[in-house]
């Protein structure tokens, strides 16, 4: 029986994992839980499972639930809050299976000290490894810990890494649907809507993710991932456009051999692999073979889709870069969604901001986080900058 420790319990990977939970009962059970801002969805989850501990995003809203659990006799359960909270989750004594599903940094300083902990990590928050991938990974092998994907891509590259020795890998191809203006001239681009770039093809996700895989910037962010968590460089992974999304991932071996894994598209599955390894459970997720009568590979456009370059070549270059890459692009999304800023200027915004940001490696995760923040306000600086010269040249 492995006890599990959620942080992001409301969100579609948390709800995901407490449903591989409830369908093994006999082989996992809930140990703490993070559930954020959704109260609720807090409310429910501690009345279903019982975590010993559970944390909220603020204060108030702890308190809110201490009292809605007392007033239904739900006993037993400590609630803790913020960032030290989420910390206590992650580390509680009992919990012998951490799953990181925190959207951006926010979970990053919990997902560190699991691993100084000792606790197993099941990541689902790319952002992590993104921004601190090199402090995760020093302290994973100093600690023995494994850091296993979740996400659909790098969890397939991983299971067709066990087919073979690290030193047998001559690289891996990453599959992206290519999002829904794959086909779209470039030309459209600044035409696309808000409504237009949350329609994706393939996936039901959260708004920042859909839109990054609409401008291909979250396939950037998995090339960084790869490269941290399989210790390989930037050359050796490969992006590959793969519209029916059939295909999550493969792995070419020296030898010419190329492994593909092939799945249902349900997080499910990735997360009941992390979960369960280094077995494999029996589970209902099948996949019907029917499916690959037809598979279509094409490589992608960096002409239309720059977000993949500059995801390149920050990788290239590690540090800093990384960091001010998935900051900016998380405050040039927001922009956009709240219609600020066109579709178009997503890119030049990162840009902007990369151009600036020195060539430096934090060593601690403060510093890694000052850095996340230094990044944010060169975005926002950056888009008020180009909203008022936009303002000038239509005066």
């Amino acid at each position: 029986m492995k006890q599990i420790a959620i942080l992001g319990s409301t969100g579609s990977i948390g709800q995901s994992t407490l449903s591989v939970i409830e369908k093994h009962p006999e082989r996992f059970a809930v140990a703490s839980l993070a559930a954020g801002r959704n109260l609720d969805a807090a409310f429910e989850q501690c009345s279903r499972w019982r975590p010993s501990v559970v944390s909220m995003a603020t204060e108030e809203l702890a308190s809110a639930l201490e009292v809605r659990l007392r007033e239904a006799d739900v006993t037993g359960i400590e609630v803790v809050f913020g960032t030290a909270g989420t910390v206590r989750v992650a580390t509680v004594a009992e919990a012998d299976f951490v799953v990181s599903a925190i959207v951006g940094v926010a979970g990053l300083e919990a997902t560190h000290a699991a691993v100084l902990a000792g606790k197993p990590i099941g990541l689902a928050n790319k952002e992590a490894m993104v921004a601190a991938g090199e402090i995760l990974t020093a302290a994973a092998r100093a600690k023995n810990v494994p850091l296993l994907p979740i996400d659909s891509e790098h969890n397939a590259v991983h299971q067709c890494m066990r087919a073979g020795d690290r030193q047998e890998v001559k690289r891996i191809w990453l599959t992206a649907s290519g999002g829904p203006f794959r086909n779209l001239p470039r030309s459209e681009f600044d035409k696309i809507t808000v409504e237009q770039a949350l329609k994706h093809p393939t996936w039901v996700m959260g708004r920042r993710i859909t839109i990054d895989s609409a401008t291909l910037l979250n396939k950037g962010l998995e090339i960084i991932e790869a490269c941290r968590l399989f210790d390989l460089p930037p050359s050796a992974v490969k992006v590959t456009v793969h519209p029916e999304s059939t295909v999550h991932s493969l792995v070419e071996y020296v030898d010419g051999s190329i492994l593909a894994q092939i799945s249902v598209t349900d997080m499910r599955l990735p997360i009941l692999y992390a979960m369960s390894y280094p077995e494999r459970v029996e589970s209902d997720l099948t996949f019907d073979l029917s499916a690959l009568s037809q598979l279509n590979f094409q490589p992608p456009d960096f002409e239309r889709f720059p977000c993949l370059r500059l995801a390149y070549e920050a990788a290239e270059v590690g540090g800093a870069h990384p960091i001010a890459l998935n900051a900016a692009d998380e405050i040039a999304v927001e922009a956009f969604l709240e219609r600020a800023i066109p579709f178009s200027a997503i890119p030049r915004t990162i840009e902007r901001v990369l151009q600036a940001t020195p060539e430096t490696h934090p060593a601690t995760i403060a510093e890694v986080l000052a850095l996340d923040q230094q990044a944010r306000e060169a975005a926002a600086e950056a888009i008020a900058l180009a909203g008022r010269a936009s303002s000038q040249i239509s005066v």
